[in-house]
């Protein structure tokens, strides 16, 4: 992999991740199309680089109306808190349970099954990026309503829920998915927006976390192979990691604006667009 490709994949990563396009169909779109291999230790590396750059970015960009809405007293940061715990759960349980339910059905609970082994399955990534394309179609029309920003604690379990439906979909993109639940149940937008990324805050860790397990066992199995390579990667990571961060600061002020202007249904469209293009890539 070469200091281009990895260019490719920062400013790919950086924009589509935080857009409601789904990242993990670009990326993989945009790895098939150079023709990497995204199982592979280095590449392994480079994701959890890249999610790094994205999550601060994501923190730079919200930090000055978090600490207006988050932390602006101590009776906001409680119920704010409260709402961010429920919604975790709520993906937490939806995402786990939904998780056993595909390796019992597709691979009768193998133990060697890992959700992974369903990224590279083009029509599966075409359908979860046609529900993304629809769910942000029909939550565009919903009016928003005035007076209140409508997160309750039903709405954000609700938001944490359909998150959970997210995770082992690729294509069916989180921020998308979030802010149109939101939306539709009548939360203001900049509302749903905020709350949609801070849950993003604290999901990204535990992502980064599993990408970096991943990244050890495949060390562990292989360590004279790899090893060379992957202090090879450290530094063009670094500089991927510092692209995606601009790239992602970019995209969310592209989001924020189409959003508050009434052009959210644009990115659903442009999902239904973009999983022809993965029947057709894959």
């Amino acid at each position: 992999m070469n200091l281009l490709q990895i260019l490719i994949l920062a400013i790919v990563q950086g924009a589509a991740e935080l857009l409601p396009v789904s990242s993990s169909a670009h990326v993989i779109v945009a790895e098939k199309l150079m023709g990497l291999d995204p199982t592979v230790p280095e590449m392994t590396l480079l994701l959890v680089m890249l999610h790094t750059g994205t999550m601060f970015a994501v923190i730079v960009y919200f930090w000055n109306s978090w600490r207006t809405t988050y932390f602006g007293s101590a009776q906001a940061f409680r119920a704010n808190a409260l709402r961010v715990v429920v919604a975790t759960i709520a993906t937490g349980a939806v995402g786990l349970a939904l998780l056993q339910l595909i390796k019992y059905v597709v691979a009768g609970n193998a133990p060697g099954f890992e959700i992974e082994h369903l990224f590279g399955n083009a029509r599966l990534m075409a359908v979860a990026l046609a529900a993304a394309g629809v769910l942000i179609i029909v939550s565009s029309r919903f009016p928003e309503r005035t007076g209140s920003d409508g997160l309750s604690l039903r709405s954000a379990a609700w938001i944490g829920a359909v998150q959970g439906l997210c995770l082992p979909f690729r294509g069916f993109s989180r921020s998308g998915a979030t802010i149109s639940t939101g939306l539709a149940l009548g939360v203001g937008r900049r509302r749903a927006e905020e709350f949609s990324f801070a849950l993003a805050v604290v999901l990204t860790p535990a992502v980064i976390v599993k990408e970096a397990y991943r990244l050890y066992q495949a060390q562990g199995a292989a360590m004279a192979v790899h090893a060379g390579g992957l202090m090879q990667l450290v530094g063009p990571s670094l500089i991927g990691m510092t692209l995606s961060f601009l790239a992602g600061l970019v995209a969310l002020r592209w989001l924020s604006r189409w959003l508050e202007q009434g052009r959210w249904h644009f990115f659903g469209a442009y999902c239904l667009l973009a999983s022809l293009v993965v029947l057709w890539v894959g």
